[in-house]
């Protein structure tokens, strides 16, 4: 796409894409559409710095304006201050405001808080296997993860990604292998697949309050608040949510968890480009541990500061970001043969 020589017009959710791709921004905001010349980065950072100097102008307005209607409210009955206050009213006058309209874009604030620091020892996985209808998904998998890792588990096969995670959040046994969690560890985790999460007839508020050790509501609520449930939402029925919604409860129940490791299937997908920058965000200052999945790049390369691989011939396991993975000799290895076949 990006060596057409004529006119593309795309919309998508994946940033590292519309980087790559795009020359042009079409924001639709505010009721009208603004085209901006460059890619989505330059979108992001031009639009946010156009509403800061709307709000800075306005601020130092309003401080005008406030000083202003002081002098003419103190000297407008003074004979000898009259024209002084007569000049200060032409230019109150004058004086506009810039208006800025409420956005249409809402981000929600993902900060996820450990409740008690991580250890050294967080997780071994030795000899790990697992095969399902004949297909060995698992095949002898060893590894350690340390207390500052975020790894994202990459590569075509998502199956055997998510059969890893649901046997490290206890949802599944392998055939054969351990693995162990250390003491220290509490653990946080976002299915791929959400369905059983949601298969019942409680409301908002009560679904997150059993993942609460604060009873409250009105603590409960803050955490639905955070992520855009405001007011009669937390009375709507879970079953009944959109799958942006049903993502947006899972990571309020990992924020009021309070675990210190994270294991995320592809936590990106039913996200709006406001929410998946928000999560980018949360995970990126994130002190504690995270094992991911995801199909966007720039979520990857920014969050990520290991990178491993779940082959058919064992696990390809580097400490770097994406981008170096991708330029590594092992990837090289596979671009050549996938171009000789």
């Amino acid at each position: 796409m990006i060596n057409y020589d004529n006119t593309v017009i795309v919309v998508s959710h994946d940033r590292y894409f519309l980087n790559k791709v795009c020359t042009h921004i079409a924001d639709i905001d505010y009721g009208k559409i603004q085209l901006y010349a460059g890619n989505y980065d330059f979108w992001y950072e031009s639009s946010q710095l156009m509403i800061k100097q709307m709000k800075e102008a306005n601020k130092k307005k309003e401080e005008r304006i406030k000083e202003l209607q002081e002098f003419i409210q103190r000297f407008s009955a003074n004979a000898s201050k009259s024209k002084q206050a007569t000049s200060r009213k032409r230019a109150l006058e004058k004086i506009q405001l810039e208006d800025i309209r409420p956005s249409s874009r809402k981000y929600p604030y993902i900060d996820f808080r450990p409740n008690r620091e991580i250890g050294n020892e967080v997780l071994t996985v030795e000899n790990l296997s697992k095969t399902v209808d004949g297909e060995k998904l698992l095949d002898n998998i060893s590894f350690t993860i340390g207390r500052e890792d975020k790894v994202a588990f990459v590569g075509p096969n998502t199956l055997a990604t998510t059969m890893l995670f649901k046997i490290l959040a206890g949802e599944e046994e392998p055939d054969e292998g351990s693995y162990k969690w250390g003491v220290t560890t509490s653990q946080g985790y976002f299915p791929k697949d959400n369905t059983r999460e949601f298969d019942n007839d409680l409301t908002i508020v009560d679904w997150l309050t059993q993942f609460s050790e604060e009873k409250d509501p009105t603590y409960v609520r803050g955490f639905l608040g955070r992520m855009l449930f405001a007011g009669d939402d937390g009375v709507k029925k879970v079953r009944v949510l959109s799958g942006g919604e049903k993502v947006r409860c899972l990571l309020s129940k990992m924020m009021i968890m309070g675990s210190n490791v994270l294991v995320l299937d592809e936590p990106t997908n039913h996200l709006d480009m406001e929410s998946i920058t928000a999560l980018n965000n949360g995970l990126i200052k994130f002190p504690g541990v995270v094992l991911f999945s995801s199909q966007d790049h720039q979520f990857i390369q920014t969050t990520a500061n290991r990178i491993m691989e779940l082959t058919a011939t064992g696990l390809i396991d580097k400490m770097t970001t994406y981008d170096e993975y991708l330029e590594s000799d092992e990837m090289a290895g596979k671009r050549q043969i996938m171009n000789v076949e």
